[in-house]
């Protein structure tokens, strides 16, 4: 009887235990890429510098939030997920109802995308935020409706548009609206009036023999009165008056709504105020007037100029007449 040797499994064939082998590897194999996805996904919420969000908007319950929340926030993710009011409380209040509502708007539009409001992080600092949302078109299971959004700190750029705009609008040197800025809010205030039929003052001002106070005491000193005068109107008039320098010596100011009885009185104040400032230079102590022209709107007023314009002439009087002195237009 021939014994035969038995017979081995094709070589293409790995037995039974290297299947199982391979098996293991193979899914240690994908939990590995798995987690290195994990990882990198990890990584870029991580890197980025803005919330990504996900709001459940009939449960009224935040789904998701990324990391960012806690850096840009300063409060812990978990208590947000925990409750939606979290982020309410955050908002500032005077932005609370433009949040929401425009919040509300991404049911009717799909997607809203100029939403800005300020929010109160945990050091009580406050923020900018321009937050972006969406609705979730892949998410229709039990016609679930989830907004998803994502909210960027734009606090720098605010803040550099609101530089710009002070520079723009502002004269340097006395931090008064400058002559372009006061002439618009001149008109605007101007058409408010002819509207509402309200009365409306208009007040030039300029300081008596500025040219020898700058001759006898240098330009440097001619800045400084400038400055006091500067800081003599705003503290006179009243909340929503316009004051600005709109030219080298020369100031003026707006009383929306107020009679000519009220403008005079608060032009005589101004006159008192500016007559009381005291200056120094090399123990040389020396005081300044101003000569002002104050005129009212009428029915004929077809524009801020024609105020503009009684009032310099009126001006003018004052000084010919041995400034000084208030003259009404």
């Amino acid at each position: 009887m021939v014994n035969k040797k038995p017979t081995s499994p094709p070589c293409n064939e790995p037995p039974e235990a290297a299947q199982t082998l391979l098996a293991l590897m193979h899914a240690q194999g994908e939990v590995a890429r798995l987690s290195e996805r994990e990882q990198l996904f990890s990584s870029l919420l991580d890197s980025v510098n803005a919330v990504l969000w996900a709001f459940d908007w009939e449960s009224r319950q935040v789904l998701y939030v990324s990391p960012a929340y806690e850096r840009i926030f300063g409060r812990p993710a978990g208590l947000l997920l925990a409750d939606y009011n979290e982020w309410r409380d955050s908002i500032y209040p005077d932005d609370l109802e433009y949040a929401e509502r425009s919040l509300a708007e991404v049911l009717v539009k799909g997607a809203v995308e100029d939403r800005e409001y300020r929010i109160i992080d945990a050091d009580g600092k406050v923020r900018w935020l321009s937050d972006k949302c969406f609705i979730n078109q892949q998410a229709d299971n039990n016609h679930r409706v989830i907004v998803v959004g994502m909210a960027e700190d734009i606090t720098e750029k605010k803040q550099l548009e609101h530089e710009l705009q002070h520079l723009a609008t502002t004269d340097v040197l006395t931090q008064s609206s400058n002559r372009r800025h006061f002439f618009d809010c001149a008109q605007e205030a101007f058409d408010s009036a002819q509207r509402e039929q309200t009365p409306l003052a208009f007040l030039l001002l300029d300081i008596d023999d500025f040219k020898q106070i700058n001759d006898t005491y240098g330009h440097q000193e001619g800045d400084y009165v400038l400055q006091r005068i500067a800081d003599t109107g705003k503290a006179v008039l009243r909340r929503g008056d316009l004051f600005g320098r709109i030219g080298g010596e020369e100031f003026a100011a707006v009383f929306p709504g107020c009679t000519p009885q009220i403008a005079q009185q608060i032009a005589e104040r101004l006159q008192r105020e500016i007559q009381r400032l005291g200056f120094t230079h090399d123990d040389q102590r020396f005081s300044v007037t101003a000569s002002q022209g104050l005129t009212g709107i009428t029915e004929a007023d077809e524009s801020v100029d024609n105020l503009f314009a009684r009032a310099d002439a009126a001006m003018y009087q004052a000084k010919r007449q041995g400034k000084n002195q208030i003259v009404i237009g």
